[in-house]
């Protein structure tokens, strides 16, 4: 089965979930994705339970279909074996920060004299020429910095996190892409690039898209903030057995709801006139809504809101989607479920989660090192297996 990235190798040494998020997307089209791992191996190894002291839930698909060489980089060995891999690379991944690239002779500088025409990729949580280059920074930290708790204020909720991994999950996202693009532009010029990815400035403006509005034209015409949805009222909506997510958005969706609801005196209700007036008024018009989704049941509401054409679901529930996932074998750890490839049809396993280490001996023989090679640098505690 042929797929985008067949042929392209990428050398990943990220960890946490942005990074490997990053590079699960690469691998599942088809780069070859060596993770680089120090002797504590990656976090996300950790993540929660697992059936293998290795491989927690989180790791079986984040770090499906790589290779994992345990390799310390601090010693001369390990620096020079990190170089000989670098030159067969096609892409470098990094989350460590500014100053910590640099002690680790990892920037772009360090890393384009192995490979001069290398696709480099680092993302920290600050700008690079901010006083926070350095700072530690994850999802919380970040979450909180970019604005995601004043928009639960906004719609008078506490300030609280979105219970997810936003932030490091939406910059895997951007990261994938700039690799993409900067492969895609090599193909053309021949060149490679650095590209250097601030969590906080990806945040900002992935929140301003919508939440710019009035705030973008100077001067402001409003306070920033889109207001369909800063209203408390954007939520699923109580049926009479269960909750249903409806989204109205134009005039005849309102019109149908306010029809089967026997509200027929508001159809000719200005806040539904125009575009502009329903999201000025999307606060009071999805009250106007619930009252009327409250006299009907769930399996009721579904096929009338359909058939109108106006999008709604029944809420779903992680138990549910976890359920629906199809079934893998891995060689360590047993069954698991399979998440989908954020791009394309059925994921497509060609190497399960590696263990830590795991292919350490055979990357770096295709490197040209010999077995007695490969013997010395495990003695010397360069190339390592296990946690």
């Amino acid at each position: 089965m042929h797929r985008p990235l067949d042929g392209i190798r990428v050398i990943d040494m990220t960890s946490v979930v942005m990074g490997p998020f990053a590079s699960q997307i690469l691998a599942d089209q088809g780069a070859d994705v060596i993770v680089v791992e120090d002797r504590r191996g990656d976090t996300n190894r950790a993540m929660g339970p697992g059936a293998h002291e290795e491989l927690s839930g989180v790791s079986m698909n984040l770090m499906r279909n790589k290779r994992s060489v345990g390799l310390d980089v601090k010693l001369p060995a390990g620096r020079a074996a990190l170089g000989r891999l670098i030159a067969t690379a096609d892409v470098f991944l990094t989350n460590l920060r500014p100053a910590s690239r640099a002690r680790a002779s990892i920037t772009y500088q360090d890393l384009r004299r192995h490979r001069s025409d290398l696709i480099y990729c680092a993302a920290a949580g600050y700008p690079v020429d901010s006083d926070l280059a350095d700072a530690p920074a994850y999802d919380d930290v970040i979450q909180s910095a970019s604005g995601i708790p004043d928009l639960f204020e906004r719609v008078e909720l506490p300030p609280v996190l979105v219970p997810t991994l936003i932030a490091d999950k939406t910059v895997g996202l951007v990261m994938a892409q700039a690799v993409t693009g900067a492969l895609f532009e090599r193909e053309r010029t021949g060149e490679g690039q650095e590209i250097v990815l601030a969590m906080n400035e990806v945040m900002r403006s992935y929140l301003l898209v919508e939440h710019g509005a009035g705030g973008i034209p100077e001067p402001r015409l409003d306070r920033p903030g889109y207001p369909r949805i800063l209203t408390a009222e954007r939520r699923p909506q109580r049926t009479a057995d269960g909750l249903i997510g409806v989204l109205p958005y134009d005039r005849h969706h309102y019109e149908a709801i306010f029809r089967w609801g026997g509200r027929d005196d508001l159809l000719g209700d200005p806040r539904i006139e125009s575009r502009h007036s329903r999201i000025r008024h999307g606060d009071s018009l999805y009250r106007e809504v619930a009252a009327i989704l409250r006299q009907r049941t769930t399996a009721e509401w579904l096929p009338l809101l359909t058939e109108a054409g106006i999008p709604a679901t029944a809420v779903g529930s992680i138990d549910h989607l976890v359920d629906e996932l199809p079934m893998d074998e891995h060689p360590h750890a047993g069954r698991y479920r399979v998440t989908p490839p954020i791009v394309g049809g059925d994921a497509v396993i060609d190497r399960p989660a590696p263990l830590h280490g795991e292919h350490g001996r055979e990357v770096l023989a295709e490197l040209g090192y010999s077995d007695a090679e490969l013997d010395g640098l495990e003695a010397d505690g360069v190339l390592f297996e296990g946690l």
